[in-house]
């Protein structure tokens, strides 16, 4: 058996790929807009032996493939809870790359005690009004090409090496061209839409639990500067940067990520549960 195996909830609405042992403590890896669960393989296998590592496939992606009625970064936040009793991740850590961190930061809104560790990877806390031209040109740019006859799989090149920065894992880079050339069109669309309007800046005061906010020094969608004041408003945040990497930090660079993750839950995380 790999060390990572596609599995689907008890209810048959989710897609995951786990592994470690189910009574380990939960870590939970949350994608992007161009991921998958099996993007998060690399730390699976590096974590499974201390945690139970999980990562889900968003509705409409993979084995997720029954898309949301309405897609809404809080619907997804709904989704979220809902996947999380399906596989019994009480307490979990949750790591949220990108879309995936504003969707954990949403949850963290209505359930501010849901986690016991907090991982905001190359996200951020707005995105801003629908009608801003910023925000208009950078949905504009990502799903204009595909106005004009082009498909996810012919855009997965040119979108991944966009989105990276120097000398990526040429691995992790052929994972990333397989992740987004299967990406629905349609999921790609109504997952790129829901970002208009997120902001949760105000929230950021009332994340309790220990945070480590990651970004990349080469990263245009999240840029370092707004994640580093970002984690200022996060009581218990530490910021660490990751130089030269771009926006697909655990598949550019997964040793240097992975070490990211490893020195924040060894500090964070034990130091929490032991006074607890």
């Amino acid at each position: 058996m790999p060390d990572s195996a596609p599995m689907k909830t008890g209810d048959g609405h989710f897609g995951y790929e786990a592994s470690g042992d189910p009574g380990s403590p939960p870590l939970v890896f949350l994608h992007g807009i161009g991921g998958a669960a099996r993007a998060w393989r690399g730390q699976i296998e590096a974590f499974s032996a201390r945690y139970r590592a999980i990562a889900w496939d968003m509705p409409g992606y993979g084995g997720s493939a029954a898309p949301l009625a309405e897609v809404s970064i809080a619907a997804l936040a709904d989704a979220l809870r809902n996947f999380l009793q399906q596989v019994g991740a009480a307490k979990p850590i949750l790591v949220g790359h990108s879309i995936g961190g504003m969707i954990v930061q949403q949850l963290l809104v209505n359930s501010p005690d849901i986690a016991s560790a907090v991982v905001l990877a190359q996200t951020s806390p707005a995105f801003g009004k629908p009608d801003g031209d910023w925000q208009k040109s950078f949905i504009d740019a990502r799903l204009g090409p595909l106005d004009r006859g082009e498909t996810m799989v012919s855009l997965a090149p040119t979108l991944v090496k966009e989105l990276v920065g120097d000398d990526p894992d040429a691995g992790g880079m052929t994972l990333a061209r397989d992740c987004m050339a299967a990406v629905p069109e349609a999921t790609y669309r109504a997952t790129m839409l829901a970002l208009l309007g997120f902001d949760q800046r105000s929230a950021l005061k009332n994340i309790a639990a220990p945070t480590l906010v990651l970004s990349g020094s080469r990263d245009n969608n999240a840029p370092a500067p707004m994640m580093a004041k970002m984690a200022t408003y996060i009581p218990q945040a530490r910021y660490v940067e990751l130089e030269g990497v771009g926006h697909l930090a655990n598949l550019e660079r997964p040793g240097e990520f992975n070490a990211a993750l490893d020195q924040f839950l060894r500090a964070h995380v034990a130091a929490t549960q032991v006074t607890a």
